[in-house]
């Protein structure tokens, strides 16, 4: 009996979640912390999947794909042979200076990777969540944010791993005829992994700034402005961001977010551009300050008011 019941629940919730039973998405408070625990679990499940597919291929070739490990240690291995600890012993490898260190580096390395090849999957799971509660016009715009904003951050992830070689030589050079690079497992791999991801945020700016004047917050004058001040400021930023002391790593990134907040500036430029054109050609800038705006005051009947949404942010009903 306890089964039955537990079985026609299911089909229930199922038919809760679908659209076409419940167009709106609407959700008792309750079915709300369900919907969040079962959206959060499937999240969870995949990022599980991807740290073993991580952990296979941190020793595994895929086809043409070198395998994980190598891709990691490619940097430390560009630096000059003669630099390198145990280069006469041949190969290029990484120093163990405590048991278990290349276990959790390997696991560390194979959860990141394989977070990052299932984030659309995961990622998806809080978009079901969230999105019910949105109406198309903002679906519209989160997906674009979000498509913009994974892309810009493999764009700088890709700009920081091609930089790693260059600030790794540098620094190995350094007392070079006193000293050998011998850099240890775990330190490294968390040199890399910090500078790849400080890059990809950092890549972000010029769609924070893109959001903000599509909202109001900021406008073209004022960005034009601040450009001086805030180019000095994207410096500084590189400067501590960056976890090496090197120069490549700082300039690659200062110049890159200059490049990038240039290209923001001037999105903004059209965007306002437009926005002025649209409320000269309305009349909104003729009006008087004691002037009422042309809008239609006409108060609307009960019957045209729209659908209430529902999804992750909506509670219709706590009982």
């Amino acid at each position: 009996m306890a089964e039955a019941v537990n079985g026609n629940g299911s089909r229930s919730n199922r038919r809760r979640r679908s659209r076409r039973v419940n167009p709106d998405g609407t959700m008792t408070l309750i079915e709300h912390i369900y919907e969040f625990r079962r959206r959060l679990g499937f999240a969870l499940l995949f990022i599980v999947i991807g740290g073993i597919f991580g952990w296979i291929w941190f020793e595994q070739h895929l086809g043409p794909i070198p395998s994980l490990g190598n891709i990691m240690t490619q940097p430390y291995c560009a630096i000059p042979a003669s630099q390198r600890f145990g280069s006469d012993q041949g190969g290029c490898k990484l120093l163990q200076t405590v048991p278990f260190e290349i276990f959790m580096v390997r696991l560390k390395v194979g959860i990141a990777a394989g977070t990052v090849l299932l984030s659309p999957f995961w990622l998806y799971q809080f978009w079901a969540f969230i999105a019910p509660g949105l109406y198309s016009k903002e679906r519209k715009y989160a997906l674009t944010f979000v498509g913009f904003a994974s892309v810009l951050f493999a764009a700088g992830a890709v700009l920081a791993y091609y930089l790693v070689p260059h600030a790794l030589a540098l620094l190995a050079g350094f007392g070079q005829e006193q000293f050998v690079t011998a850099l240890t497992a775990d330190k490294y791999i968390s040199f890399i992994l910090s500078l790849l991801v400080i890059f990809g945020v950092s890549f972000e700016l010029p769609l924070l700034v893109v959001m903000l004047n599509r909202v109001g917050v900021v406008k073209y004058q004022q960005l034009k402005k601040w450009r001086r001040g805030l180019v000095f400021a994207l410096f500084v930023f590189a400067a501590f961001a960056t976890p090496g002391s090197d120069p490549f790593s700082m300039l690659g990134l200062a110049a890159a977010l200059t490049v990038l907040f240039e290209i923001s500036i001037q999105i903004a430029r059209f965007h306002d551009r437009k926005r002025d054109k649209v409320r000269k050609d309305e009349g909104w800038d003729q009006l008087a300050d004691d002037e009422a705006a042309p809008f239609d005051y006409t108060p609307s009947t009960a019957d045209d008011e729209p659908v209430a949404r529902g999804g992750g942010n909506r509670t219709d009903d706590i009982t």
